[in-house]
């Protein structure tokens, strides 16, 4: 599962050491009863890996990526992808497409920047449990 066209399911992959994020995918699993996603922190190799095979400055933490079908989405365009795969009333916020890109990623901006600030984060990733562990890439 190295290059991005190997990928079958989709992968989001998060700042691990985040605490919005870690909460984020934790409220994606809860909504994801057929385990449609996988997970990779982006300081894992595998998120180091995707990030360089798509021309991504792999310092650069600050964006939630989703990987789908040998495509990249980010910003609000993957949290936008992700949300229309979940269950509830979750898939309605992808009404917000007809927002233009450039408001949405402003606002996913200025949460992305203030996200320590806000929800402080982890000295080190997120350990999935043993339960867990399966949706995530090693």
């Amino acid at each position: 599962m190295g290059a991005p066209g190997e990928i079958e399911q989709p992968v989001v992959l998060f700042d691990g050491v985040c605490n919005l994020c870690n909460s984020s995918v934790l409220f994606i699993i809860q909504r994801d009863p057929k385990a449609k996603f996988r997970f990779a922190s982006l300081q894992s190799d595998f998120g180091k890996n995707q990030m360089r095979a798509f021309g991504l400055n792999e310092s650069e933490l600050n964006s939630v990526l989703l990987v789908k079908q040998g495509r990249l989405l980010q910003k609000s365009n993957a949290a936008l992808e992700i949300a229309r795969q979940l269950t509830g009333g979750w898939p309605l916020l992808y009404g917000f497409k007809i927002v233009p890109a450039v408001l949405r990623d402003w606002v996913y901006s200025w949460i992305s920047r203030n996200r320590y600030k806000w929800f402080g984060k982890k000295d080190a990733c997120m350990i999935p449990t043993p339960e867990l562990k399966a949706r995530f890439v090693s």
